[in-house]
């Protein structure tokens, strides 16, 4: 938990707070033919791979922005989408919103990404943190054995 304080006006007439509320965002954990896919996006470095995300649009259903994202990022129809739960990721300030997605069509990369893997979902190792928090319980559900692994080291620039 992030311990910040947050800054309020003293004069009592004024009533104003500074909030840092986390942003909202979804979490796709895409089941495609059989596989889990995950998905490295362009500003990362080579072997990170993960959910596929992104932010909710104001007004937009968190389903919807599932459906959005994965049709912009993986050319993909989402054909069931099914909660996982709900995960803070403090180092973005986000709530992540998860959901398992059952996907169909013909698997496009969209702007963002420049490489995806395809998983069984025996094979996954979660990050822990946020969206691997999701993948551990969403195995848990299924009874498969979860091992956490951190992303590889950034290398320096």
């Amino acid at each position: 938990m992030i311990d910040a304080a947050r800054r309020v006006c003293s004069d009592p007439a004024c009533g104003f707070v500074q909030r840092t509320n986390p942003t909202p965002a979804v979490g796709a954990l895409v089941e495609y033919d059989g596989d889990i896919v995950l998905a490295r996006n362009v500003k990362w470095p080579e072997g990170w791979f993960a959910l596929i995300t992104g932010y909710l649009e104001a007004g937009e259903e968190p389903t919807e922005a599932v459906r959005r994202e994965l049709k912009e990022e993986l050319n993909l129809e989402a054909i069931e989408i099914h909660p996982i739960g709900n995960y803070i990721f403090e180092r973005k300030n986000e709530v992540m919103l998860c959901y398992h997605v059952i996907a169909a069509g013909e698997l496009k990369l969209g702007a963002e990404l420049c490489e995806y893997r395809r998983y069984k979902p025996q094979e996954l190792k979660p990050w822990p943190r946020a969206t691997g928090f999701a993948v551990a319980d969403w195995m848990r559900a299924r009874g498969l054995a979860v091992e956490f692994v951190d992303f590889p080291v950034a290398p320096s620039r």
